[in-house]
């Protein structure tokens, strides 16, 4: 009995190791790294023209290009232990950034972004995003696949048609409690946020 479970700790182990990576590259698209459906992912990313995508795949994918071939200082930074993911994107240029960041369908999500557009869409999961400036435009699905939805803007439009809410000024929120099992919190400090 102990040397079946002394066996089994040691294959998880190993289990639980092989599925760690780190991934640190500049100037180089795309970097991706294996990362298995229903985990979490944490990305912190610099202001520009992000989408944030679900995919039908086992992995965390990063691409990006400029207008002008400015990109060779941007860099990407992936972790992955076990479940989760921490996704980073700095040095990206001022004008005419794009990235497109490929998840597993199936995953949690943690967005923060200074400023840009933003676009998060095929994600079925938690969605936690926030947005200081820009626009943040969210696919969310069905009003019923949520317990809790929180979303709010400082400054500027809050549309939500799946959830009859069409709000526009300062200081503009609202929430909604329903049967589903996931959460969504969006959020933009000043701009437009879309829930469609």
């Amino acid at each position: 009995m102990r040397t079946s479970l002394f066996a089994l700790l040691i294959c998880s182990a190993i289990f639980s190791i092989a599925q760690d990576a780190a991934v640190e590259e500049i100037g180089k698209s795309p970097v991706e790294v294996k990362f298995a459906p229903g985990g979490e992912v944490r990305m912190d990313l610099c202001s520009s023209g992000v989408a944030v995508v679900g995919k039908d795949d086992n992995m965390l994918r990063v691409f990006y290009r400029s207008e002008h071939d400015q990109d060779g200082e941007v860099k990407v930074r992936i972790r992955v232990q076990g479940n989760e993911a921490h996704v980073r994107v700095t040095g990206c240029p001022h004008n005419n950034f794009q990235a497109t960041i490929e998840v597993p369908k199936t995953t949690g999500v943690e967005v923060r972004m200074f400023a840009g557009q933003l676009d998060v869409r095929g994600i079925t999961g938690d969605k936690d995003v926030e947005l200081s400036f820009g626009q943040l435009t969210m696919e969310t699905g069905n009003a019923s696949d949520y317990s809790r939805v929180q979303a709010s803007v400082n400054s500027g439009e809050l549309e939500a048609p799946g959830f009859d809410v069409s709000k526009g000024g300062l200081f503009r929120s609202f929430d909604h409690s329903g049967p589903g099992k996931y959460r969504l919190h969006a959020h933009v400090g000043a701009g437009q946020l879309d829930l469609r």
